[in-house]
């Protein structure tokens, strides 16, 4: 059994972290922090880990007071992580970070999409990048795992397989995403609020996204080249789920099997893709509470299009987090996680 501790628990990807790992039979969950909810049980602030957890919550300022742990998720906001995630590497611990801390190797990059200056020039470069349906081997030893971004995750997994087999144009890759609100986050802030958000879309900004130079940077690192990516996100009125459309011009003309073996050959024994059939689309509800990827696709001529829903709690954050330290520590990969989801 490992010993387990959660910066920033009270959040929503903290919150969901806990639901996947009180029910997982290696781990033993030792503290938990907060800086709103510091001195509180964590089910007094989510009730319903009551029986399941009720540890007090502590200011992270305390972090080196707490007991040694063999892993540690942070959850804390970008730009705080990093000094907190560098303690804990120092101390032994390995990390999965769940911020965006660490996913874009160029330390300058990172500054100007941020706009925080990285200190941590080493571990930026050492970190690996976990999505484990392409980089399991290198998860497995990792001190620093890197959670992807949500959104991140339906492009490349919506994608790898062509870009593995060098089948994409190269020119541009469009990129349409849907997001429920809690992909904000838990703050508190006006365009969280229920009259803001409910019978309304609203799109994050036509200048992109910041996770677009995530995309970027990974693709390079399948394909050895770059291909600009137009990526838009929007906000819809729903508590959580992506659905993400691709738009891929292809070199050659394909025919519809030609792709569907392709994607059930690279996804083979991955556990938490699912592929579907001509004619059937992914959608929300099949994922929500789960931390499964669904995806289909079809034709337009020589434009693939392809249709990708996971939960972004889930698959897109806390429940890859999970996945992520399975690999770590030789666990089933999918111990803890292999739920369907949860539907009405």
């Amino acid at each position: 059994m490992i010993k387990v501790g959660i910066l920033g628990a009270t959040g929503y990807t903290g919150a969901e972290l806990l639901r996947f790992l009180v029910k997982h039979p290696e781990v033993k969950i030792l503290w938990l922090t907060s800086e709103k909810f510091s001195g509180k049980r964590i089910s007094d602030v989510f009730p319903q880990f009551r029986g399941f957890v009720d540890l007090e919550c502590t200011k992270v300022a305390h972090l080196e007071e707490l007991d040694t742990v063999d892993i540690a998720f942070s959850c804390l906001p970008n730009g705080i992580s990093m000094h907190f995630v560098k303690k804990l590497i120092d101390s032994g611990t390995r990390v999965v970070d769940l911020s965006a801390d660490f996913r874009l190797r160029d330390e300058k990059l990172y500054e100007s999409t941020y706009k925080v200056k990285h200190p941590y020039k080493e571990l930026l470069r050492e970190a690996v990048y976990g999505l484990p349906e392409i980089h399991r081997e290198s998860i497995k030893e990792a001190r620093l795992v890197t959670n992807p971004g949500c959104f991140s995750t339906t492009l490349i997994l919506g994608i790898a397989p062509l870009l593995s087999e060098g089948l994409i144009n190269g020119e541009f890759l469009i990129v349409d995403s849907k997001c429920g609100v809690s992909g904000k986050g838990r703050a508190p802030l006006p365009t969280n609020l229920f009259c803001e958000v409910k019978e309304s879309v609203s799109v994050h900004g036509l200048e992109g996204h910041n996770q677009k130079y995530e995309m970027e940077k990974e693709i390079i690192d399948i394909t050895g080249y770059y291909i600009p990516v137009t990526f838009i996100s929007h906000t819809i009125p729903i508590n959580r789920g992506i659905l993400t459309t691709v738009y891929v011009p292809l070199k050659t003309e394909k025919n519809y099997e030609h792709i569907r073996d392709l994607y059930k050959a690279y996804y083979r024994e991955r556990p938490f893709i699912r592929i579907y059939e001509s004619g059937k689309l992914p959608e929300l509800k099949s994922v929500s509470f789960s931390n499964f990827c669904d995806i289909g696709f079809g034709l337009h001529d020589n434009v693939f299009v392809c249709v990708v829903a996971i939960d972004n709690l889930g698959k897109g954050a806390s429940g890859q987090a999970v996945q992520n330290m399975n690999i770590m520590f030789d666990f089933p990969e999918n111990e803890a996680l292999r739920y369907p989801g949860i539907y009405p």
